[in-house]
């Protein structure tokens, strides 16, 4: 048989997706997607067995090729709770990386070490976010299924032991948990036990392998018959396959824009900061991805698409056409509460409404304020000692968006790249798969096979960018105040 392929999955909140690859030079052959049921802060949760169905339809559409696939990998949506019984049978939905019910046990958590012990032991402080703020929640609320639990997984982890029937799990993906040590490569139990105290966690816990490691071959499941003795590999976070799906380098910064928005890049050391703002993960290669997370980016443009009746492409026009600065509208975009800030109970604010206002102006506000957030988040990084001196990727489904593309050109004055890998999770994914198959250093092979970036947009001279984003620090910082 001819196996000159390779797989690379993306489970994320809205979708599983496919990518196949080729061995030889990662040329992309097809792809498939089949949707995920959607979630609603404060309570964010999906049944892992629908990520597998929806996985196995996303197989569907290109079953064709899987005889040809040698290995296969799952970038997967990070921090979300996987509990498993004795028949690894999903004891409860997953509780998802937007589900914020859990701020009380992150705090809670904060009351029992200082936020500079947690930060210097996994690079993060307990939030609403990390999985074991949802340990604690569990604890709190549903102490049974912990009792009931025989597995403790991340999504990745779990789909990747469907696929090959061992629990696995990286330094990537882990990194997002607060229970493992991203330096040192090894859970940190004793974090763990702070959440959810007296379980065996050396055997609750994935094992940990190598980033590049091969995790088992395919079990023989009928519905993927085809990819029977494929090589499994390691599996990572969504944003950690992305990562090597664009093959971002030292100083380069991505923004990538879906349901939420994330803006990192990549670093020899890792960061700590006891703010927690900063997320310290590790990658998929070796080295480090200091991130920022909000949880509202194209889901709040979507909102105000939906209010005004138009679609993608009417909505991007009004909003360039508007005047920069909206015409004095400025937006905080925390719909469904926000991570950073950490402020998990606050709700989205317009100011500066006149009866003049136009739906483009108010469209226009919508889109600054999703990147006046995210570019908060690159200051930080910056501060923080991360290079920025790299190229600014633009990507995620928003990505595609003109009026996205151009305003932040205009409010980082800087020239904004996308990337040629639309899915780039997914192909990501896949170069871990070639790792697994062949041995080869996972950023090698990222860098071989790194798209073309295309210039998407130059800022314009005329914009006022520092008083846009002064604008927009001025309310957020009323709308935080509010919020405590």
């Amino acid at each position: 048989m001819n196996r000159h392929l390779v797989a690379g999955i993306d489970t994320s909140t809205q979708s599983s997706t496919v990518v196949i690859r080729r061995l030889e030079d990662g040329a992309f052959i097809a792809e498939g997607r089949a949707p995920h049921l959607p979630t609603t802060p404060p309570r964010s949760e999906q049944d892992p067995r629908d990520w597998w169905r929806a996985l196995m339809a996303a197989f569907a559409q290109v079953a064709p090729h899987l005889p040809s696939v040698a290995a296969i990998s799952v970038g997967g949506q990070g921090h979300g709770l996987v509990l498993l019984d004795a028949a690894d049978t999903p004891i409860r939905p997953a509780k998802l990386w937007n589900d914020t019910e859990s701020a009380p046990d992150a705090l809670g958590l904060l009351e029992r070490l200082p936020a500079a012990d947690w930060a210097g032991r996994t690079g993060s402080v307990p939030a609403p976010a990390l999985t074991v703020s949802k340990l604690a929640w569990t604890r709190r609320c549903h102490p049974e299924a912990l009792a009931r639990a025989t597995r403790v997984m991340l999504p990745a982890d779990y789909l990747i032991y469907r696929l090959g029937g061992r629990a696995v799990t990286e330094r990537g993906g882990s990194s997002g948990t607060g229970y493992f040590n991203p330096v040192a490569n090894c859970w940190d139990p004793a974090l763990a036990d702070l959440a959810a105290p007296g379980l065996d966690w050396d055997r609750l816990l994935p094992a940990i392998i190598d980033s590049g490691a091969a995790a088992a071959e395919m079990r023989a499941l009928p519905e993927l018959e085809g990819l029977a003795g494929a090589v499994v590999g390691a599996g990572s976070g969504d944003n950690m396959t992305a990562a090597l799906g664009l093959g971002i380098r030292p100083g380069d910064t991505v923004i990538s824009l879906g349901t939420s928005g994330t803006v990192y890049t990549v670093t020899d050391s890792q960061v700590r900061d006891v703010t927690g703002a900063i997320n310290g993960y590790a990658d998929a290669t070796g080295r480090f991805l200091p991130m920022i997370t909000t949880l509202n980016a194209a889901k709040v443009t979507d909102f105000f698409r939906r209010l005004f009746g138009v679609d993608v492409q009417r909505f991007d026009a009004m909003a360039l056409a508007a005047e920069p600065g909206g015409g004095g509208v400025v937006v905080v975009p925390y719909l469904d509460g926000e991570r950073t800030p950490n402020l998990p109970d606050a709700r989205g604010q317009v100011s500066g409404l006149r009866s003049d206002t136009t739906p483009g102006q108010i469209g226009r506000a919508a889109v600054e304020g999703v990147l006046c957030g995210l570019l908060e988040g690159r200051d930080l990084l910056r501060a923080a000692g991360a290079r920025m001196d790299g190229h600014l990727i633009l990507t995620g489904g928003a990505a595609k968006s003109r009026a996205y593309q151009q305003i932040l050109a205009d409010l980082s004055g800087e020239a904004v790249y996308l990337s040629q890998s639309v899915e780039a999770a997914a192909a990501g994914a896949a170069v871990q798969a070639v790792a697994a198959l062949t041995g080869r250093k996972v950023d090698a092979i990222a860098r071989d096979w790194a798209p073309d970036l295309v210039l998407a947009a130059e800022p314009q001279a005329a914009v006022d960018a520092v008083a846009i984003r002064a604008a927009y620090r001025t309310l957020a910082a009323q709308v935080k105040a509010a919020a405590a």
